[in-house]
C-alpha cells in the first residue's frame, strides 16, 4: 500500500524509504525497515480507519490515509517523526545522502 499522508492520488502525498531489493543503499534499507516498525506500532492501535482508491498502474497498489481514533492522519505524523518525506512526482526522493 502506498500512505497518502493527507495528500491527492498522483498529485501529491509522502515518500517513505524503499525496503529490500528496491532500497538503493544500505542507509534506505535501514531506514525503511524503522520507518516499517513505527507504521507497525501505529497500526496496532485500536480504533485505526483506512480510506483511499486504488493504484491506477499494473501493481493496482491500495493508496490510503489511515486515521488514528483521534483524527491524525498516520502519513502525516510519520512525516512530523520524519520517517517519510512529501512525495513530489517532479522529484525523486532520495534517501542514501
Amino acid at each position: 500500500m502506498r500512505l497518502l499522508g493527507e495528500g491527492v492520488p498522483f498529485v501529491s502525498g509522502i515518500d517513505t524509504p524503499e525496503i529490500g531489493s528496491h532500497a538503493k543503499c544500505i542507509k534506505e534499507r535501514k531506514l525503511a525497515l524503522i520507518a516499517k516498525g513505527r507504521l507497525k506500532e501505529l497500526l496496532t492501535e485500536k480504533g485505526v480507519v483506512l480510506s483511499g482508491s486504488v493504484d491506477k498502474t499494473a501493481s493496482h497498489r491500495p493508496l490510503v490515509n489511515i486515521y488514528r481514533t483521534n483524527g491524525e492522519e498516520i502519513g502525516k505524523k510519520l512525516l512530523e517523526e520524519g520517517f517519510a518525506r512529501t512525495w513530489n512526482a517532479k522529484r525523486p526522493d532520495d534517501w542514501c545522502e
